[in-house]
């Protein structure tokens, strides 16, 4: 990761409070292809209150929360199909999935298997709910 804070006072204008900028680039394999990818970044933390290698942690901990939560909800569950968009029901519908993905991941299921075993033995879903043990 570079970082540097020269770059704020010229971005300034556009972002006020920018205190620093970030280049990351990532590589990845996906089914044995390797790509390489070239990212920006702005930051309002100091390099005093964040230097390189916690810029990168922090990086780290978004795509972590992206990769656990947000991909999940919009794969697994098809939360990206959905046309619900009145009122509080979009809040309400990802509450919900988000309880179903915790639920899952406490009885140690990863969510497909999860989704899978439940669709199939449906008493056992009721019973997870309701805080019945069954074995």
């Amino acid at each position: 990761m570079a970082v540097t804070a020269t770059l704020a006072e010229h971005l300034a204008p556009s972002w006020p409070g920018l205190a620093q900028v970030c280049r990351l680039t990532r590589e990845r394999i996906v089914r044995g292809k390797t790509s390489t990818e070239t990212v920006y970044a702005i930051t309002s933390l100091t390099a005093d209150a964040a230097g390189p290698e916690r810029l990168l942690e922090l990086s780290r901990e978004h795509w972590g929360i992206e990769n656990k939560l947000h991909y999940v909800r919009d794969v697994t569950c098809r939360e990206d199909q959905g046309r619900t968009n009145v009122g509080h029901a979009p809040q309400v519908l990802a509450a919900l999935r988000n309880t179903a993905l915790t639920l899952l991941r406490r009885l140690g299921f990863k969510p497909v298997e999860g989704f899978e075993h439940f669709a199939e033995y449906r008493q056992a879903a009721i019973d997870a709910v309701s805080g019945k043990r069954t074995e």
